[in-house]
Parts: C-alpha cells; structure tokens; sequence
C-alpha cells in the first residue's frame, strides 16, 4: 500500500501524463462535446494508470532521488552549500529555483528533512544587509526612502522590493548580497543544518530547523549564526565596496542645478491598440504593472484577438514568445503591450506575429494575434497592459475616460 498524500514526483509525472493524453483527445473529440467529454476521458484513463502504474514507479524513483541527492550532499556539504546558497538569487530572476522545490519536497516525504533548501533560507537576510548599506551609505533621498520598505519587507522573507528596487540596480550591491548569501549557505551546510518542514521565509523560517519533538539543537542556533554571518558580509561589503550613488555626479563649481523642463503644451496621443474594456493600472492583478515600476499606462480587456499598433514608430522588442511587442515611436515615445498575465508560460502557443524585430510600422498595422479563448482554457489571463515605459520623460499621461474601447481610438494623452 502506498499513500500519495505528501507525494511530489508521482503527482507531476502523473499530471505531464495527463497533458499529452489530454491533447490527444482534443485532436479527435468533435467541438461540440469536447468541453465535458475530453476532460472525462483523461480521468478515466489516468486514475488507474496513476495508481497502478505511475505511482508506484515514481514513488521509487523518488527515494532513489532523495538518496542521491544527500549522498552528493554529503560529499561536499560546505561547497554545495556555498553554490546554491550564492546563486539561490539568480536562480529565483530566472525562476530556475523550481527545479530544486520538488527535490526538497522529495526530501521531506522520503528522509522527513531536507538539507538542500536549508542552505537557501537566510539569502533574504544577506539581501537585506546590502540595502541596510546602500540606506546609510546614499545621499539619494529616493533610494534611501526607498530602501526602508524594502529592508522591512526582506525581513520577512519578502526580497522583491530590494533586489529589483535597489540592489540588481544598482549592481555591486547584488553581487555583495550574492556573497553573503554563500557565506550563509555555507555556514548551515558546515553544521549539517536541515529543514523539517516547509516553513515562511526570513524570520518565520526558524521554526522550520527545530526537529519535531526535540529540543533547541545546532541545526538552530546554527540558523541564527548563518543569519548573522550573511548580513554582516553583505552589508560590509557593500559599505565598503560602495555603489555608483545616483546622488553622486561631478559637478561643474558654481554650474547651477538644472532641472528637466515639460513643454505642456506639447502633447502626443497614443492610440488604443484592441478593441476591449478599459482597466485602471492600478487594478491589474500584477504588481510590476499596477505599481506603475515599469511604466505609466492603462490596461484593457479585450474582445478581439488583434493587436496594431498604436503609433508610427519601430519595433525595438518582440518576445520570442510573441505576448509582447515594445515599440518606440517616431517621437521617442517608448510602448510596450503586454498581452495577458503569465502569458510567458504558453512558449507562444495561440499566438502569431505578423511582425518582427526591427521592423517599422504605422499606427493601426497589425502587430499579433492571438485566440482569447485557447489562452483562457490554458488558466491565463488576457487583461493587456499598455504603458510609457519612459514615463519619467513626460509631464502627464492620462488615460482615457472611456469605459469601452475600439483600435485607433485615443487611448492614452501624453503631455510634455
């Protein structure tokens, strides 16, 4: 008898399964029953097949591949340590860090603890040294305004804010976090430290290292040291080492201060590049768009699967997988529409591009097409954001105050 309730490895061969058969029946099952037929059919083959067949083949395999990976662990704990707690950041930017869950998921049903994602957990800390650095080291009043919330937050195990707000910015700060992180991951590898559990992150993961049952042992205390041991490091090294301050420019003696002057008077008009509903930013669902950190804009949600362009200009982007295209305007306006949410995941898959990388078009050619409803059943959203990605260049955007709009509309009023 065997229990899949904590299991990893069977539940995503099962589920990779289940993909291919699923998009075999798409192919043969008619349209007007393939909603409710094509899903019965796939449960009606992988259920019995999951359980006689997948589960337990998987199920060995998993332990197989928990053994392995502490016997490479223990070969050389402190080197892996230092590996992955050092480039654990760069891995999350790529999401390459996927690829280590389900071990560590493996770990913890099969061995009960996992030594691999122990040496990851106190990065957030050596993250936040850096930007406690770069807070008392700036004379940017934006940056170090800026650095506090994300200190906070990083405590708390929530690094987004400082590695994309300050640090990767500002790049040798990233690199000295990176450091830390190592020192940090190689101090809990060098005392054998393990996660019991899944746990929160930066200070709510400690209790994930106290064994169940038992008391306060090294694999703890040595957390607290390996915490320690990567925020000083990272926030030495960055004090140290410094950072290319944006307050920090040479200065002509008795140059006055200039300051960027807006032309009001001088406006431009970007035209809406779908037909849909008109959605505020800061209504959008992701937090890069709706925070406006990439851009001023608006957002719509579209009734045709056609994008054109909204201006005369050049296509300076167009992602390999085709859900977004970056346009630079005649008059240095840069655009980029994004098509959907997590779009990124579908490889290009319901999308077709009529255009590519350098070409130059006119407001209203067609851009890309994609099918709204296809992009829907794969679990994605299709709401597109519009924005100035160099907002800072004008004075005012202003969306328009339509609630519906149609292509060559005026979407967007740019003052400045």
């Amino acid at each position: 008898m065997m229990s899949y309730a904590s299991s990893v490895i069977p539940i995503l061969l099962s589920s990779f399964f289940a993909a291919k058969v699923e998009k075999g029946f798409k192919k043969i099952v008619p349209d007007v029953v393939k909603t409710f037929v094509v899903p019965f059919l796939t449960i009606l083959i992988m259920v019995p097949l999951t359980f006689l067949v997948i589960g337990p083949i998987a199920t060995w395999a998993g332990s197989l591949l928990g053994a392995a990976t502490l016997w490479i662990y223990k070969l050389s704990p402190v080197a892996a340590g230092l590996i992955i707690g050092g480039f654990w950041q760069i891995f999350v930017i790529f999401g390459l860090h996927w690829g280590l869950v389900p071990i560590a998921i493996n770990n913890l049903t099969t061995l009960h603890y996992d030594p691999v994602l122990a040496t990851t957990v106190m990065v957030c800390f050596a993250q936040i040294g850096a930007v406690l650095a770069v807070m008392l080291k700036t004379k940017n009043k934006g940056l170090k305004s800026l650095s506090v919330p994300a200190f906070i937050s990083g405590i708390f195990g929530v690094t987004e804010p400082a590695i994309y707000g300050i640090t990767l910015p500002l790049k040798k700060p990233f690199i000295m976090s990176c450091i830390g992180g190592a020192v940090g991951g190689g101090i809990i590898a060098a005392i054998a430290g393990k996660l019991w559990m899944f746990g929160g992150m930066g200070i709510f993961v400690f209790p994930a290292f106290i064994k169940p049952g038992s008391s306060l042992d090294m694999s703890f205390y040595g957390a607290i040291i390996a915490l320690v041991a990567g925020f000083a490091v990272a926030f030495i090294l960055t004090y140290l080492f410094g950072f290319k301050d944006p307050a920090n420019k040479e200065k002509i003696p008795n140059e006055p201060k200039a300051s960027k002057v807006f032309d009001k008077n001088r406006t431009q008009v970007v035209a809406s590049p779908l037909n849909g509903k008109v959605i505020p930013l800061n209504q959008v669902e992701d937090a890069a768009f709706s925070s406006e950190v990439m851009g001023k804009g608006v957002a719509i949600e579209p009734t045709e699967g056609k994008v054109v362009s909204p201006v005369n200009g050049l296509v300076t982007t167009l992602f390999r997988t085709k859900h977004a295209v970056g346009i630079t305007s005649d008059n240095g306006m840069e655009i980029l529409i994004h098509v959907g949410m997590d779009t990124v995941r579908l490889e290009g898959e319901h999308f077709t591009a009529h255009i590519k990388q350098g070409d130059t078009v006119k407001a209203g050619d067609l851009l890309v097409e994609f099918d709204i409803a296809k992009i829907k059943a794969a679990g994605c959203e299709v709401t597109t954001p519009i924005i100035i990605t160099n907002s800072a260049d004008y004075a005012e955007i202003n969306p328009t105050a339509k609630e519906a709009i149609e292509q060559k509309e005026t979407l967007l009023t740019v003052c400045g």
